[in-house]
């Protein structure tokens, strides 16, 4: 198994939390490794939809994300991934707190992977649950420029 470059780790880290829809949602990836991510969000007003409870969107996007970024680490420097479809379970609500989305690799493929993410409270309540199928496409880069990442695998 490849080992991943801790200083592509942070780089990929530092852009992904600083790109406009995580910042739009708060969303923040704390960790990275083969195979799982963990993202987390910070509840604030935004979040919330008219009866004051953390809106289904917010819950499908830390999904999405956390699903994602525990399979993007497996694929190939020159490969990216898109979603393509999203299922989840909205198991009980939220009004403030974190979010925390833990995402954990199911199976990869040369074509489709597929991997599941939990989102619990920082008390550990599970709030949601949901899977996703991501599409593996080659050439779809994470830096076109690539000058600005370090190696992908060690």
């Amino acid at each position: 198994m490849r080992k991943l470059n801790p200083e592509y780790v942070q780089a990929v880290r530092d852009a992904t939390n600083q790109c406009p829809y995580f910042n739009l949602l708060s969303m923040k990836i704390r960790e990275l490794h083969i195979g799982r991510s963990i993202i987390e969000i910070d509840l604030e007003q935004k979040h919330l939809q008219p009866f004051g409870i953390v809106h289904g969107g917010v819950f499908s996007s830390i999904i999405d994300a956390a699903a994602f970024w525990a399979v993007y680490p497996e694929v190939d420097e020159d490969t990216g991934m898109t979603s393509v479809d999203l299922k989840l379970n909205y198991l009980g609500p939220a009004t403030t707190g974190k979010l925390i989305a833990k995402g954990k690799r199911i199976k990869l493929g040369k074509t489709l992977g597929l991997a599941e993410a939990e989102v619990t409270d920082e008390k550990g309540k599970l709030l949601a649950h949901g899977a996703s199928t991501l599409m593996v496409i080659p050439g779809f880069m994470f830096d076109p420029d690539r000058s600005a990442l370090p190696p992908k695998f060690l």
